[in-house]
Protein backbone atom coordinates (compact mmCIF):
# COMPACT_ATOMS: atom_id res chain seq x y z
CA UNK A 1 0.00 0.00 0.00
CA UNK A 2 1.58 3.18 -0.98
CA UNK A 3 2.15 5.57 1.83
CA UNK A 4 1.07 9.05 1.95
CA UNK A 5 3.52 12.21 1.16
CA UNK A 6 3.66 14.67 4.25
CA UNK A 7 1.78 17.85 3.32
CA UNK A 8 4.76 19.75 2.25
CA UNK A 9 6.05 17.04 0.30
CA UNK A 10 2.62 16.95 -1.39
CA UNK A 11 2.82 20.70 -2.50
CA UNK A 12 6.21 20.06 -4.29
CA UNK A 13 5.64 17.02 -5.91
CA UNK A 14 2.14 18.26 -7.26
CA UNK A 15 2.24 21.92 -7.64
CA UNK A 16 4.84 23.07 -10.99
CA UNK A 17 4.67 26.42 -9.38
CA UNK A 18 6.69 25.47 -5.97
CA UNK A 19 9.54 23.30 -7.94
CA UNK A 20 11.44 26.94 -8.47
CA UNK A 21 10.67 28.42 -5.45
CA UNK A 22 12.54 25.24 -3.73
CA UNK A 23 15.27 25.00 -5.78
CA UNK A 24 15.70 29.29 -4.92
CA UNK A 25 15.50 28.17 -0.97
CA UNK A 26 18.02 25.20 -1.93
CA UNK A 27 20.64 28.01 -3.17
CA UNK A 28 19.66 30.65 -0.53
CA UNK A 29 20.49 28.11 2.08
CA UNK A 30 23.68 26.75 0.10
CA UNK A 31 24.96 30.77 -0.05
CA UNK A 32 24.05 31.07 3.77
CA UNK A 33 26.22 28.02 4.68
CA UNK A 34 29.12 28.09 2.48
CA UNK A 35 29.91 32.20 2.36
CA UNK A 36 32.73 33.00 3.75
CA UNK A 37 32.13 34.36 7.11
CA UNK A 38 33.29 38.25 8.67
CA UNK A 39 36.12 37.32 11.77
CA UNK A 40 35.36 37.33 14.98
CA UNK A 41 37.45 37.24 18.01
CA UNK A 42 39.36 34.24 19.25
CA UNK A 43 37.43 32.24 22.13
CA UNK A 44 40.96 31.25 22.41
CA UNK A 45 42.43 32.01 25.85
CA UNK A 46 44.95 34.29 25.45
CA UNK A 47 47.56 33.02 27.34
CA UNK A 48 49.40 29.44 26.50
CA UNK A 49 52.05 27.90 27.81
CA UNK A 50 52.65 25.25 25.41
CA UNK A 51 56.99 24.32 24.72
CA UNK A 52 56.25 23.93 21.10
CA UNK A 53 55.05 25.44 18.05
CA UNK A 54 55.13 22.25 16.01
CA UNK A 55 52.06 21.10 14.36
CA UNK A 56 49.49 18.66 16.22
CA UNK A 57 47.13 16.46 14.75
CA UNK A 58 43.68 17.53 14.99
CA UNK A 59 42.10 14.48 16.64
CA UNK A 60 40.16 16.55 19.10
CA UNK A 61 37.31 14.77 21.87
CA UNK A 62 34.27 14.53 20.59
CA UNK A 63 32.90 16.64 23.22
CA UNK A 64 35.44 20.05 22.43
CA UNK A 65 34.72 19.81 18.61
CA UNK A 66 34.16 23.57 18.37
CA UNK A 67 37.74 24.04 20.16
CA UNK A 68 39.35 22.51 16.65
CA UNK A 69 37.26 25.88 15.34
CA UNK A 70 39.02 27.55 18.09
CA UNK A 71 42.04 26.30 17.35
CA UNK A 72 42.23 26.86 13.61
CA UNK A 73 40.92 30.23 14.13
CA UNK A 74 44.30 31.93 14.68
CA UNK A 75 45.48 30.43 11.28
CA UNK A 76 42.60 30.71 9.25
CA UNK A 77 40.04 33.52 10.22
CA UNK A 78 37.42 32.69 8.33
CA UNK A 79 36.91 29.11 10.05
CA UNK A 80 35.62 31.18 13.15
CA UNK A 81 32.14 29.59 14.61
CA UNK A 82 30.27 29.57 17.27
CA UNK A 83 31.61 29.39 20.86
CA UNK A 84 32.85 26.04 22.52
CA UNK A 85 29.78 23.43 23.29
CA UNK A 86 28.30 24.19 26.78
CA UNK A 87 28.83 21.68 29.42
CA UNK A 88 25.22 19.79 28.48
CA UNK A 89 26.28 19.09 25.38
CA UNK A 90 29.64 17.60 25.85
CA UNK A 91 29.46 13.92 25.46
CA UNK A 92 33.13 12.65 27.48
CA UNK A 93 35.16 10.42 25.47
CA UNK A 94 37.05 7.74 26.82
CA UNK A 95 38.38 5.39 24.36
CA UNK A 96 40.86 7.41 22.19
CA UNK A 97 43.78 5.07 21.80
CA UNK A 98 47.76 5.95 23.02
CA UNK A 99 48.83 6.80 19.20
CA UNK A 100 45.64 9.03 18.86
CA UNK A 101 46.35 10.86 22.04
CA UNK A 102 50.24 10.72 21.12
CA UNK A 103 49.57 12.44 17.92
CA UNK A 104 48.84 15.87 19.87
CA UNK A 105 52.60 16.14 20.94
CA UNK A 106 54.03 17.47 24.03
CA UNK A 107 52.32 20.27 25.74
CA UNK A 108 49.10 20.67 23.42
CA UNK A 109 47.04 23.67 24.26
CA UNK A 110 45.06 21.91 27.21
CA UNK A 111 43.02 25.54 28.17
CA UNK A 112 41.08 25.20 24.42
CA UNK A 113 40.78 21.24 24.73
CA UNK A 114 39.34 21.13 27.63
CA UNK A 115 37.47 24.24 27.57
CA UNK A 116 38.81 25.69 31.23
CA UNK A 117 40.95 28.32 30.68
CA UNK A 118 44.59 28.97 32.13
CA UNK A 119 44.58 31.11 35.48
CA UNK A 120 45.44 34.40 35.30
CA UNK A 121 49.08 35.15 36.82
CA UNK A 122 50.00 35.98 40.13
CA UNK A 123 53.33 37.86 40.81
CA UNK A 124 52.04 39.35 44.32
CA UNK A 125 52.59 35.78 45.79
CA UNK A 126 55.81 35.77 47.84
CA UNK A 127 56.48 31.82 48.36
CA UNK A 128 57.64 32.55 52.24
CA UNK A 129 54.59 34.15 53.07
CA UNK A 130 51.97 32.41 51.04
CA UNK A 131 48.95 31.02 52.89
CA UNK A 132 45.98 28.78 51.35
CA UNK A 133 42.75 30.59 51.11
CA UNK A 134 41.70 29.87 54.64
CA UNK A 135 38.36 26.48 53.85
CA UNK A 136 36.28 25.77 56.49
CA UNK A 137 33.78 23.55 54.94
CA UNK A 138 31.96 22.84 57.80
CA UNK A 139 27.92 22.27 57.23
CA UNK A 140 25.18 22.21 59.44
CA UNK A 141 22.53 20.68 59.24
CA UNK A 142 24.76 18.00 57.75
CA UNK A 143 23.45 15.84 55.06
CA UNK A 144 25.67 12.99 53.61
CA UNK A 145 26.46 14.43 49.95
CA UNK A 146 29.44 14.99 48.20
CA UNK A 147 28.86 19.26 48.48
CA UNK A 148 30.51 19.94 45.21
CA UNK A 149 31.26 23.54 43.98
CA UNK A 150 32.81 24.65 40.72
CA UNK A 151 35.75 24.95 40.67
CA UNK A 152 37.68 28.29 40.49
CA UNK A 153 40.06 27.39 38.08
CA UNK A 154 42.76 30.00 39.07
CA UNK A 155 42.76 28.16 41.89
CA UNK A 156 43.27 24.40 40.88
CA UNK A 157 46.86 24.15 42.91
CA UNK A 158 47.98 26.44 45.50
CA UNK A 159 51.18 27.98 46.62
CA UNK A 160 51.89 28.54 50.29
CA UNK A 161 54.89 28.67 52.71
CA UNK A 162 54.86 25.52 53.22
CA UNK A 163 56.32 24.50 49.81
CA UNK A 164 59.99 23.51 50.65
CA UNK A 165 59.74 21.34 53.28
CA UNK A 166 56.48 19.44 52.01
CA UNK A 167 57.94 18.89 49.11
CA UNK A 168 61.20 17.29 50.88
CA UNK A 169 58.56 15.44 53.15
CA UNK A 170 56.75 13.42 50.36
CA UNK A 171 59.82 12.60 48.24
CA UNK A 172 60.99 11.05 51.89
CA UNK A 173 57.50 9.35 52.19
CA UNK A 174 58.51 8.02 48.79
CA UNK A 175 61.71 6.82 49.42
CA UNK A 176 60.82 5.10 52.27
CA UNK A 177 56.93 3.47 51.40
CA UNK A 178 57.64 3.06 47.48
CA UNK A 179 54.74 1.79 45.63
CA UNK A 180 52.66 2.44 48.98
CA UNK A 181 52.49 6.34 47.77
CA UNK A 182 53.56 6.56 43.66
CA UNK A 183 52.12 3.67 41.20
CA UNK A 184 50.61 3.62 38.02
CA UNK A 185 49.17 0.28 36.14
CA UNK A 186 49.62 -0.76 32.43
CA UNK A 187 46.96 2.05 30.61
CA UNK A 188 47.44 4.60 32.34
CA UNK A 189 50.43 6.18 30.51
CA UNK A 190 48.87 8.55 28.33
CA UNK A 191 46.81 10.09 31.55
CA UNK A 192 49.87 10.35 34.05
CA UNK A 193 51.50 12.52 31.17
CA UNK A 194 48.70 14.68 29.94
CA UNK A 195 48.08 15.04 33.78
CA UNK A 196 52.03 16.07 34.71
CA UNK A 197 51.67 18.23 31.63
CA UNK A 198 48.73 19.93 32.62
CA UNK A 199 50.18 21.02 35.89
CA UNK A 200 52.98 22.42 34.55
CA UNK A 201 51.63 24.53 32.25
CA UNK A 202 49.05 25.88 35.08
CA UNK A 203 52.15 26.58 37.33
CA UNK A 204 53.57 28.85 34.05
CA UNK A 205 50.76 30.37 33.81
CA UNK A 206 49.61 31.20 37.67
CA UNK A 207 53.50 31.94 39.16
CA UNK A 208 55.62 33.09 36.33
CA UNK A 209 58.48 34.59 38.83
CA UNK A 210 58.52 30.90 39.83
CA UNK A 211 58.67 28.43 37.19
CA UNK A 212 59.45 28.12 33.23
CA UNK A 213 59.47 25.52 30.17
CA UNK A 214 61.95 25.91 27.72
CA UNK A 215 60.28 25.73 24.22
CA UNK A 216 63.18 25.14 22.38
CA UNK A 217 64.82 23.24 24.12
CA UNK A 218 64.56 18.76 23.19
CA UNK A 219 63.56 17.37 25.79
CA UNK A 220 61.68 19.72 27.30
CA UNK A 221 62.98 20.95 30.71
CA UNK A 222 61.28 22.39 33.64
CA UNK A 223 62.83 25.33 35.63
CA UNK A 224 61.88 25.28 39.49
CA UNK A 225 63.31 28.85 40.77
CA UNK A 226 61.55 27.73 44.09
CA UNK A 227 63.92 24.68 44.81
CA UNK A 228 66.31 26.15 42.57
CA UNK A 229 66.63 22.95 40.05
CA UNK A 230 65.66 22.75 36.26
CA UNK A 231 64.01 18.53 35.37
CA UNK A 232 64.75 16.94 31.87
CA UNK A 233 61.43 16.05 31.22
CA UNK A 234 62.20 12.63 29.33
CA UNK A 235 64.29 11.74 32.41
CA UNK A 236 61.31 11.26 34.80
CA UNK A 237 58.32 9.06 34.91
CA UNK A 238 55.19 11.82 35.02
CA UNK A 239 54.18 11.30 38.61
CA UNK A 240 57.69 11.23 39.78
CA UNK A 241 57.65 15.20 38.38
CA UNK A 242 54.63 15.52 40.32
CA UNK A 243 56.06 14.14 43.07
CA UNK A 244 58.94 15.92 42.82
CA UNK A 245 57.27 19.72 42.04
CA UNK A 246 53.44 19.76 43.11
CA UNK A 247 52.83 19.24 46.99
CA UNK A 248 49.36 17.68 46.03
CA UNK A 249 48.16 14.23 45.83
CA UNK A 250 46.62 12.52 42.33
CA UNK A 251 44.61 9.54 41.83
CA UNK A 252 44.20 8.94 38.09
CA UNK A 253 40.78 6.88 37.46
CA UNK A 254 40.11 5.76 33.98
CA UNK A 255 36.79 3.81 32.79
CA UNK A 256 37.14 0.34 32.68
CA UNK A 257 35.53 -0.89 28.63
CA UNK A 258 33.89 -3.72 29.97
CA UNK A 259 32.28 -2.72 32.84
CA UNK A 260 31.87 0.82 32.52
CA UNK A 261 33.27 1.39 35.98
CA UNK A 262 35.79 3.83 37.36
CA UNK A 263 39.34 2.39 38.43
CA UNK A 264 41.74 3.86 40.46
CA UNK A 265 44.80 3.28 37.93
CA UNK A 266 47.33 5.58 39.02
CA UNK A 267 48.40 8.35 41.57
CA UNK A 268 50.92 9.76 43.65
CA UNK A 269 49.20 10.18 47.26
CA UNK A 270 51.25 11.39 50.78
CA UNK A 271 48.64 11.97 53.11
CA UNK A 272 46.12 9.50 52.91
CA UNK A 273 44.67 8.60 56.68
CA UNK A 274 44.22 4.63 57.28
CA UNK A 275 44.89 3.57 53.96
CA UNK A 276 47.74 4.52 50.96
CA UNK A 277 47.84 3.86 47.12
CA UNK A 278 48.80 -0.48 47.58
CA UNK A 279 45.66 -0.87 49.66
CA UNK A 280 43.48 1.15 47.06
CA UNK A 281 45.01 0.66 43.10
CA UNK A 282 42.81 -1.01 40.90
CA UNK A 283 39.86 -0.29 42.80
CA UNK A 284 36.47 0.96 41.43
CA UNK A 285 34.33 3.23 43.06
CA UNK A 286 32.45 1.75 45.57
CA UNK A 287 35.10 -0.25 46.88
CA UNK A 288 37.03 2.91 47.16
CA UNK A 289 34.74 4.25 49.29
CA UNK A 290 33.03 0.98 51.18
CA UNK A 291 34.25 2.41 54.65
CA UNK A 292 32.52 5.66 54.08
CA UNK A 293 29.14 5.82 55.91
CA UNK A 294 26.23 5.57 54.18
CA UNK A 295 28.22 5.96 50.40
CA UNK A 296 26.53 2.83 48.91
CA UNK A 297 23.18 4.21 49.99
CA UNK A 298 22.97 7.61 49.39
CA UNK A 299 26.22 8.51 47.01
CA UNK A 300 26.86 5.12 45.33
CA UNK A 301 25.09 5.32 42.38
CA UNK A 302 24.49 9.24 41.49
CA UNK A 303 28.59 9.42 41.91
CA UNK A 304 28.49 6.61 38.99
CA UNK A 305 26.17 8.83 36.82
CA UNK A 306 28.52 11.60 37.62
CA UNK A 307 31.54 10.28 36.57
CA UNK A 308 29.93 8.90 33.06
CA UNK A 309 28.97 12.43 32.14
CA UNK A 310 31.16 14.61 33.41
CA UNK A 311 32.71 17.48 30.93
CA UNK A 312 36.16 18.08 30.67
CA UNK A 313 34.81 22.29 31.01
CA UNK A 314 33.33 21.86 34.20
CA UNK A 315 35.84 20.59 36.90
CA UNK A 316 34.04 20.89 40.79
CA UNK A 317 35.86 21.41 44.21
CA UNK A 318 35.08 20.40 47.97
CA UNK A 319 36.83 19.93 51.44
CA UNK A 320 36.35 17.38 54.19
CA UNK A 321 37.79 17.72 57.33
CA UNK A 322 38.73 16.81 61.07
CA UNK A 323 40.38 17.70 63.93
CA UNK A 324 43.73 15.99 64.66
CA UNK A 325 46.43 16.03 67.01
CA UNK A 326 49.66 17.76 65.84
CA UNK A 327 49.27 17.25 62.08
CA UNK A 328 49.58 13.91 60.79
CA UNK A 329 50.13 14.22 57.46
CA UNK A 330 50.29 10.40 56.15
CA UNK A 331 48.88 7.82 58.42
CA UNK A 332 48.36 4.20 56.75
CA UNK A 333 47.04 1.03 58.44
CA UNK A 334 48.65 0.37 61.78
CA UNK A 335 50.71 3.31 62.02
CA UNK A 336 51.86 4.47 65.80
CA UNK A 337 49.99 7.51 65.25
CA UNK A 338 46.41 5.80 65.27
CA UNK A 339 46.74 5.35 68.57
CA UNK A 340 46.45 9.00 69.53
CA UNK A 341 42.89 8.34 68.68
CA UNK A 342 41.86 5.56 70.89
CA UNK A 343 42.46 7.93 73.89
CA UNK A 344 41.67 11.25 75.54
CA UNK A 345 44.70 12.37 76.78
CA UNK A 346 43.90 14.57 80.22
CA UNK A 347 47.20 16.57 79.07
CA UNK A 348 46.42 17.55 75.76
CA UNK A 349 47.01 21.34 74.98
CA UNK A 350 44.66 23.57 72.80
CA UNK A 351 47.65 24.86 71.16
CA UNK A 352 48.17 20.85 69.50
CA UNK A 353 44.69 20.63 68.36
CA UNK A 354 44.54 21.40 64.40
CA UNK A 355 41.63 21.45 61.72
CA UNK A 356 42.83 19.09 59.23
CA UNK A 357 40.96 20.24 55.79
CA UNK A 358 41.43 17.95 52.84
CA UNK A 359 41.05 20.41 50.09
CA UNK A 360 39.87 18.17 46.88
CA UNK A 361 39.11 19.09 43.15
CA UNK A 362 37.78 16.81 40.26
CA UNK A 363 38.38 17.14 36.76
CA UNK A 364 38.06 15.17 33.70
CA UNK A 365 41.42 15.23 31.37
CA UNK A 366 40.59 15.71 27.52
CA UNK A 367 42.67 13.71 25.81
CA UNK A 368 42.38 10.72 27.68
CA UNK A 369 38.90 10.62 29.03
CA UNK A 370 40.78 10.21 32.91
CA UNK A 371 38.98 11.73 36.14
CA UNK A 372 41.28 12.92 38.70
CA UNK A 373 40.88 13.18 42.40
CA UNK A 374 43.42 16.12 43.54
CA UNK A 375 43.90 17.02 47.34
CA UNK A 376 46.18 18.99 49.20
CA UNK A 377 45.85 18.54 53.37
CA UNK A 378 45.99 22.03 55.01
CA UNK A 379 46.45 22.21 59.00
CA UNK A 380 44.72 24.91 61.01
CA UNK A 381 45.44 25.37 64.60
CA UNK A 382 41.79 25.71 65.99
CA UNK A 383 42.40 28.46 67.72
CA UNK A 384 42.84 30.70 64.48
CA UNK A 385 38.88 30.53 64.03
CA UNK A 386 38.07 32.26 67.44
CA UNK A 387 37.48 36.05 65.68
CA UNK A 388 36.04 34.08 62.26
CA UNK A 389 32.18 34.58 62.57
CA UNK A 390 30.09 31.48 62.76
CA UNK A 391 32.92 29.37 62.73
CA UNK A 392 33.05 28.10 66.34
CA UNK A 393 29.53 27.46 66.17
CA UNK A 394 28.94 25.63 63.10
CA UNK A 395 32.15 23.20 64.01
CA UNK A 396 30.77 22.48 67.50
CA UNK A 397 26.97 21.68 66.53
CA UNK A 398 28.61 19.17 64.10
CA UNK A 399 30.67 17.58 67.08
CA UNK A 400 27.55 17.88 69.17
CA UNK A 401 24.82 16.57 67.06
CA UNK A 402 26.59 14.97 64.35
CA UNK A 403 25.31 11.58 63.31
CA UNK A 404 26.98 9.24 65.53
CA UNK A 405 28.70 6.91 62.38
CA UNK A 406 29.55 10.03 60.57
CA UNK A 407 31.56 11.53 63.52
CA UNK A 408 32.94 7.98 64.13
CA UNK A 409 34.06 8.17 60.59
CA UNK A 410 36.09 11.57 61.24
CA UNK A 411 37.67 10.42 64.84
CA UNK A 412 37.34 13.47 66.41
CA UNK A 413 36.80 11.86 69.63
CA UNK A 414 40.19 12.20 70.75
CA UNK A 415 40.84 15.56 70.76
CA UNK A 416 36.42 16.64 71.54
CA UNK A 417 37.37 16.70 75.14
CA UNK A 418 39.42 19.90 74.42
CA UNK A 419 37.70 20.98 71.78
CA UNK A 420 34.33 21.11 73.08
CA UNK A 421 34.79 24.08 75.82
CA UNK A 422 36.98 26.23 73.64
CA UNK A 423 34.63 26.20 70.88
CA UNK A 424 31.70 27.00 73.20
CA UNK A 425 33.47 29.78 74.98
CA UNK A 426 34.34 31.09 71.88
CA UNK A 427 30.84 31.26 70.35
CA UNK A 428 29.43 33.02 73.53
CA UNK A 429 32.30 35.40 73.37
CA UNK A 430 31.61 36.06 69.24
CA UNK A 431 27.84 36.99 70.53
CA UNK A 432 29.09 39.24 73.17
CA UNK A 433 31.12 41.22 70.52
CA UNK A 434 28.63 41.50 68.08
CA UNK A 435 30.78 39.14 65.55
CA UNK A 436 27.22 37.16 65.66
CA UNK A 437 23.59 37.45 66.44
CA UNK A 438 22.39 36.57 69.59
CA UNK A 439 19.54 34.83 67.99
CA UNK A 440 21.17 33.35 64.82
CA UNK A 441 20.39 29.63 64.15
CA UNK A 442 23.40 27.94 63.95
CA UNK A 443 24.07 27.01 59.77
CA UNK A 444 25.95 26.55 57.26
CA UNK A 445 28.01 29.91 56.42
CA UNK A 446 26.59 32.47 53.38
CA UNK A 447 30.12 32.37 52.47
CA UNK A 448 30.68 28.53 52.54
CA UNK A 449 33.69 27.21 52.04
CA UNK A 450 34.85 30.17 53.57
CA UNK A 451 33.42 32.88 56.05
CA UNK A 452 32.59 36.37 56.40
CA UNK A 453 35.95 38.47 56.34
CA UNK A 454 38.28 35.94 55.02
CA UNK A 455 40.07 37.59 52.50
CA UNK A 456 40.96 40.62 54.70
CA UNK A 457 42.32 38.36 57.21
CA UNK A 458 43.97 36.25 55.12
CA UNK A 459 45.82 39.20 53.32
CA UNK A 460 46.80 40.82 56.63
CA UNK A 461 47.95 37.52 57.80
CA UNK A 462 50.71 37.45 55.03
CA UNK A 463 51.46 41.32 55.08
CA UNK A 464 49.63 42.54 52.03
Amino acid sequence: MATTPAPFLSLLTTTPIYIPLFASLLLIAAFALFRPRRSKASSTPPRSVSPSPADKKPLLPVQRRNSLVSLLSNVIPGARRSPPATPSAEVPVTNRTPAEIAAYGNFPDYATLSGVPLPKAYPELDIAKALPRPYRPFRWAYHQTMSFKKMEPDWWLELENTYIARIAQRKALHALHGPKILQSLPGSESATKELMEMCLQFYCSRYPQYFSLTPSSSPTVFTNRILGKEFILSEYPPLEILLNNVPEDFAITLRNPQTGDYEFRAGVICSSLGWNVETKIGMNLRQIHDPIPDYKEKMSMSMDRFFTKMPTSAPIQRGSWGLEYLQPLYMPPNDPHMEHRSIQNPDLELKDVFIRVDWQTLRRLPLSGAIVFNFKAIFTPLEEVRDEPGVPAVILEVLEKGKKSLMDYKSTWHVEHVAKPALRSWKEEQVEKGLVEGDWQVETLKDYPLFDGWEEKWHRRQGF
